[in-house]
C-alpha cells in the first residue's frame, strides 16, 4: 500500500500529461486525416507552405492543383494543411 502512495503522483502526472496533451494531439491527427481524405475536385485549399490553390485533380497519394496564374502542381495529400470554406 505504501509503495502504491508513492507512485499516486507520478501516475497522476501521467494522466494529466494524457488529457492536456496526447489525447488533443490524436483527435487533431485524426480531423486532418478525414480532411485529407474527404479532398474533391474544386475544393479551394491551402498547403503547408502557405500555397493557396484548387484542387484539379484526385489521386490515392498525390493532389493536383491549380494556381491563380493557371500552373498545375502536384503535391502529396500529407501537404494540404486546410481547405478554405
Amino acid at each position: 500500500m505504501e509503495m502504491l502512495v508513492s507512485l499516486a503522483p507520478i501516475i497522476l502526472m501521467f494522466v494529466i500529461f494524457y488529457f492536456l496533451l496526447i489525447r488533443p494531439q490524436q483527435k487533431r491527427q485524426k480531423q486532418v486525416r478525414e480532411m485529407q481524405n474527404s479532398l474533391q475536385k474544386g475544393d479551394t485549399i491551402v498547403t503547408i507552405g502557405g500555397l493557396h490553390a484548387t484542387v484539379h485533380a484526385v489521386d490515392e497519394n498525390t493532389v493536383v492543383l491549380i494556381t491563380e496564374g493557371g500552373s498545375k502542381l502536384t503535391y502529396d495529400r500529407s501537404a494540404i494543411r486546410d481547405i478554405n470554406k
